[in-house]
């Protein structure tokens, strides 16, 4: 397997951001999605809701809803009574939004810590469509594609409302940064390690610092893949599975629906859309 460096604590090279456009033609629920970037999604058809310990967020048709980094919800798409649910969403890099908060805010200004639906906004939900048009485009400068992500932050901005930047991965994101790029994998502690140049027994130290293991990161890795590929492309079950570490599919399905309370056919239903480009390819476009 080719040697992979790890992402360094403050990474300068992080990608400025990611989009996709999400397709489902049946209602379902996915269980405890946590968030690993700050995302806006944008609702074209049907109807998004975030169920959290606070209660119930819902975002109709035309509305904008802002999630933050690192919060947990139950998610339900629904076409709620038209043809399909359909969602643009943008995901904003680390390293984008610490410069867009350093650059915009304020001294003492609040930042979004968990979820919020703004009414219907035509400027912001033209800037985030733009942004997710050059994302797609493989001509596009990675430049210019962090210059329209950032113009949706600016809008953001304007209408007071900043995601908070994150000054330090925890060594628990650091290894799912790692295993995303490559989750098909045979991850083991020592190759971890290896790529931290740690030693096995202190990149062990530190994930039980974080409360987490090798084991169960690597499995959370490969299940988050899989259900962003399922939503976003037209790859068959089977070949999602191999992509994301399984040879069975009856094993992949399995541990598909233990996870996120559905099997992987329900996203399945109907016709499949197609996943924008992201703004920085990575080894599991190749």
């Amino acid at each position: 397997m080719p040697r992979l460096t790890a992402s360094p604590t403050r990474p300068s090279d992080a990608p400025a951001g990611s989009g996709a456009r999400i397709v489902t033609w049946a209602q379902h629920r996915i269980s405890t999605l946590t968030l690993r970037e700050d995302a806006l999604v944008l609702v074209r058809q049907g109807r998004k809701s975030l169920i959290g310990a606070g209660g119930t967020l819902v975002a109709e048709r035309g509305q904008v809803l802002l999630v933050a980094r690192g919060t947990q919800w139950d998610v339900v798409n629904d076409p709620a009574g038209q043809p399909c649910y359909e969602a643009l969403a943008l995901g904003f890099g680390d390293a984008l939004v610490r410069e867009q908060w350093q650059r915009l805010a304020a001294p003492g200004t609040p930042a979004l810590d968990g979820a919020r639906v703004l009414a219907h906004d035509p400027d912001v939900s033209e800037a985030a469509q733009r942004a997710a048009r050059f994302l797609q485009a493989r001509s596009v400068s990675e430049a210019v594609q962090r210059h329209r992500l950032a113009e949706v932050l600016l809008l953001l901005a304007e209408r007071g409302l900043h995601f908070r930047p994150l000054d330090e991965l925890g060594w628990d994101d650091r290894v799912r940064r790692l295993v995303a790029q490559r989750p098909e994998a045979d991850w083991s502690v020592e190759t971890l390690a290896g790529a931290f140049n740690l030693s096995a027994s202190t990149l062990r130290r530190r994930l039980d610092g974080c409360g987490a293991s090798v084991a169960a990161l690597v499995r959370e890795v490969r299940l988050e893949v899989a259900l962003a590929l399922l939503q976003t492309t037209r790859r068959p079950i089977g070949e999602i599975a191999q992509r994301c570490g399984w040879e069975s599919h009856s094993r992949f399905t399995a541990a598909f629906q233990e996870r996120w309370g559905f099997a992987p056919s329900v996203l399945r239903a109907g016709p499949v859309s197609l996943v924008a480009r992201p703004a920085h390819r990575s080894a599991q476009d190749d």
